[in-house]
């Protein structure tokens, strides 16, 4: 465990490796934050959230007895996991699983810096929130509806069709309120 908290303690350290500031968080509206946060519970879990940089430095394949992270967020760790499962091997990383192929091209079309960097995970994952057409129900405090139309783009919320665990509609909900979101 001392390894693990030093790596944390380095990557909360490492500003210049594109490490977010409590100013960059709180530039996301309530209700998105919360959404985000959701997002994350779902992906990772909160155990393993709790045991990462909150989750933005995690890697596909980890759970809370054996998280796997990497230690700087000056690019994507780019590592493809291979699972004997049949799940289909994977690069995704970070607090949203952001997938390589994902990160290269919404890095140019969003023209961010090229970091891996929590801002910039934060920004993808509104990204593809906005292109699923949800951020509108986001903002109403509508997640019931938002939820299905954004999973397509991760595959622990219900109605993907990825067939990988998915959490329930309540137990999202759930995470979304105790994040501070609204629901109407």
């Amino acid at each position: 465990m001392p390894i693990m908290r030093d790596a944390l303690r380095r990557l909360r350290e490492n500003k210049t490796a594109g490490g977010s500031s409590e100013k960059e968080e709180k530039m996301i509206p309530t209700n998105r934050k919360a959404f985000l946060d959701m997002i994350a519970w779902s992906e990772i879990g909160p155990e393993l959230l709790a045991a990462s940089d909150n989750g933005y430095n995690v890697i596909v394949g980890s759970t809370p007895g054996h998280p796997v992270l990497f230690n700087s967020y000056a690019d994507h760790p780019r590592q493809l996991v291979h699972f004997e499962n049949g799940t289909p091997d994977s690069t995704a990383a970070g607090r949203y699983q952001i997938k390589v192929r994902i990160f290269d091209f919404y890095t140019k079309q969003l023209k961010l810096d090229g970091t891996f960097s929590p801002a910039n995970q934060d920004a993808i994952a509104l990204q593809l929130i906005k292109e699923c057409h949800a951020l509108p129900l986001i903002e109403a405090g509508n997640i019931v509806a938002a939820i299905p139309l954004c999973s397509s783009r991760w595959a622990s919320l219900p109605g993907n069709t990825y067939g990988q665990r998915m959490n329930k509609l309540s137990a999202l909900t759930g995470a979304y309120k105790n994040a501070g979101g609204q629901v109407v």
